[in-house]
């Protein structure tokens, strides 16, 4: 059993907690591409078995989210977890559809983000969380983010929350777009609620929960049935076909003469799928092997 395993990740449980817990069913190796968030849910793709050589075509997928915003209270850490530290009314003026439809387009694009310090980024060999909870001032690096889309899904008036859908690029912290998008709105805010709909192809929609992966964690079937496996993953890739005298040439390393272009390509004969290669100024070599 070796490919991805897509995770529905609930409240509470940390990455680490469901790496660990499927482990322990599947008896193999177990790895995840990036953390989430304790507070939050969603897509959490799983790396299983020789899977876990997949890990670096993963890291730099796009990722969809769907989050509520808290208007009127501001956190130390951004969310829910923290402890309030401002609170101020908020007009209903400031709620009305059009001017947040307006707010959120604004943020569409690129932009430098300055990450939350209450992060797991690390400067100086330490992670930002350790010099919050110790009350240290340390700069914070910025980064690059991109927005490619913003989607208002709803706004509760009454308790001063907007929910919205937001597709953007890899190391974009949601906890920091809300306070972003409350400053625009002239007051303060904090993520209420967190939820990972898609990362890279990956979308909710494929995903198994904890609770089935525990009821039926004797039901190795049950978990076939939802592994993304190697050649499934790469089975967009161009094919190159060898004949069965050059496999073990290419399995001991030597580089291999081709035609084709620059690229990752899946390697086959003509009876099986041997696994990828990648073929660099017309050399193809090795590259993940079954």
């Amino acid at each position: 059993m070796n490919g991805i395993l897509i995770v529905n990740k609930p409240k509470e449980y940390t990455s680490h907690d469901i790496v660990a817990k499927v482990k322990k069913i599947t008896k193999l190796k177990v790895g995840h591409t990036g953390t989430l968030d304790p507070m939050a849910t969603g897509v959490l793709p799983l790396l299983i078995g020789e899977g876990t050589k997949l890990s670096k075509y993963l890291v730099n997928h796009d990722k969809v989210y769907e989050a509520v915003l808290k208007l009127g209270e501001q956190t130390d850490t951004l969310d829910c977890e923290g402890k309030i530290m401002r609170k101020e009314e908020v007009a209903i003026q400031k709620l009305e559809e059009k001017k947040v439809k307006q707010v959120l387009q604004e943020l569409v694009g690129k932009q430098i983000q300055i990450p939350p310090m209450y992060s797991a980024i690390k400067v100086k060999g330490k992670k930002l969380y350790e010099y919050a909870r110790k009350g240290q001032e340390v700069e914070i690096p910025k980064r690059e983010i991109q927005i490619y889309s913003m989607e208002l899904l709803k706004i509760n008036k009454q308790d001063k929350e907007i929910s919205f859908r937001v597709y953007c690029s890899k190391g974009t912290y949601i906890r920091t777009l809300c306070e972003t998008i409350a400053q625009k709105l002239q007051t303060c805010g904090y993520m209420k609620e967190l939820s990972r709909i898609q990362v890279g192809e990956f979308k909710i929609e494929q995903a198994v929960t904890l609770q089935e992966i525990e009821e039926k964690k004797k039901q190795i079937e049950f978990l076939k049935q939802h592994i993304i496996t190697i050649p499934k993953f790469f089975e967009k890739a161009p094919m190159i076909e060898l004949t069965s005298n050059k496999i073990p040439l290419l399995l001991n390393g030597v580089k291999l003469s081709t035609e084709k272009e620059d690229g990752i390509y899946q390697i086959q004969t003509k009876e099986k799928w041997i696994g990828i290669g990648v073929v660099q100024n017309h050399l193809l070599k090795r590259e993940l092997i079954l």
